[in-house]
């Protein structure tokens, strides 16, 4: 049986063309990069490319930092309690401002700031399933609020924040803006100049690079307490030897990615549009935001009398991945959350289905994805009306 993958917001698979280029940092040129013998210091100029790539991919300026550590929930947990650290324990400021549609690494590490007294807003979502200006302009206090954490592109739905107005308005009212770009980069363009962010993450996985590295960007002139301590790695900000066949290979999927966008909007949209029309003409059946608001791959749905995980099970029996909420936190539902959110018909909240596609999903896929969901719709509504 052929197998479809279609859940590549959890993760996608290693480019081979990255794997080629990461084959000799685990055997041939396998020195500590900390090393001051030639083991180490042949690593040295691939690092430099690497970084390099990461500086350009997002456009991050040369005075700017980005440390690369092992994924984008260490990236998120370094912002929020380096401000905690920096800003809020010093007794500066003691106002975070977050959204309810946040990953559990946002959200999970602000519940745990809050049992430290930090002050914690949790922002609703307009009828679009989007954190808007007005939204932000209403919770937000002027030197109070230290830090303004939003996602760029939700991981469940694909909807994508407004995070350039965002960022201008946590600015005007004092606070620092840290943006969550994890389902972002790859799928649209992210840069970091243009919307003007403090501090953004990213992770490696998400577009075609490998498991367990990733990013974050820190604008010039700001600098965060490390997370890590215990070595001098990444300037004294990130402790740790680097790994740096991931950092590489991190780096170059990054290029691979950012050169695919045109593609990334034109095809791999096309087929998430046609996979999206056919699930539309099932009976009671809900896709959630609006397609052209939503990054290029995702669709996140709701088939009426269907749980959610009966239905996965179905699928994967058929061959094909697909997910009912956040992988890192798939024993929550996490779409449930995120349909409460949205105020999404409660009769539905536990049905979320998401599909997720990249550039190498192909129309063989989709067209086999379409023949077995309609299938898989048709028998278990026959199954439940018996009950």
């Amino acid at each position: 049986m052929n197998k479809i993958y279609l859940d590549n917001n959890a993760t996608t698979m290693v480019d081979p063309r990255v794997m080629e280029k990461m084959q000799p940092y685990f055997i041939e040129k396998y020195g500590n990069p900390n090393s001051l013998h030639g083991f180490g210091t042949e690593t040295h100029p691939a690092m430099g490319e690497a970084l390099n790539s990461l500086y350009v991919g997002i456009n991050a300026s040369d005075d700017s930092d980005i440390i690369v550590n092992s994924c984008g929930t260490e990236s998120n947990n370094t912002v929020l309690k380096g401000i905690y650290f920096d800003l809020i324990n010093n007794g500066t400021k003691n106002h975070i401002i977050t959204s309810q549609i946040e990953h559990p690494a946002i959200r999970q590490t602000c519940e745990f700031l809050e049992t430290l007294g930090v002050d914690v807003t949790y922002l609703p979502v307009n009828d679009d399933g989007i954190v808007t200006e007005e939204i932000l302009k209403q919770h937000i206090r002027k030197d109070e609020t230290a830090l303004v954490s939003i996602m760029w592109a939700n991981n469940e739905t694909g909807l994508i924040n407004p995070v350039k107005e965002l960022a201008a308005m946590a600015h005007e009212h004092g606070a620092l803006f840290h943006t969550d770009a994890v389902q972002a980069v790859g799928k649209v363009k992210v840069d970091v100049q243009e919307t003007d962010v403090d501090f953004l993450t990213f992770s490696a996985h998400k577009f075609h690079g490998p498991k367990g590295v990733g990013g974050l960007y820190i604008k010039e002139g700001l600098n965060l307490t490390p997370l890590f301590h215990g070595g001098e790695q990444m300037g004294r900000k990130r402790a740790g030897t680097v790994n740096v066949a991931f950092m590489v290979g991190m780096g170059y999927a990054l290029d691979l990615a950012v050169n695919a966008l045109d593609f990334e909007n034109k095809e791999v949209r096309r087929l998430r549009d046609k996979l999206e029309d056919a699930i539309v003409s099932i009976n009671d059946t809900i896709i959630i935001g609006k397609r052209e608001l939503r990054t290029p791959n995702t669709i996140l749905v709701s088939f009426k009398g269907i749980e959610g995980e009966a239905f996965l099970w179905d699928l994967n029996w058929n061959g094909i991945a697909a997910s009912t909420g956040s992988a890192c936190s798939s024993e929550d539902l996490e779409a449930d959350a995120t349909f409460q959110a949205m105020n999404v018909d409660t009769d539905l909240s536990h049905t979320g289905v998401r599909f997720s596609l990249s550039r190498f999903t192909s129309e063989s896929d989709i067209d086999k994805a379409i023949e077995v969901i309609k299938k898989t719709v048709e028998r278990l509504r026959s199954i439940s009306s018996t009950y």
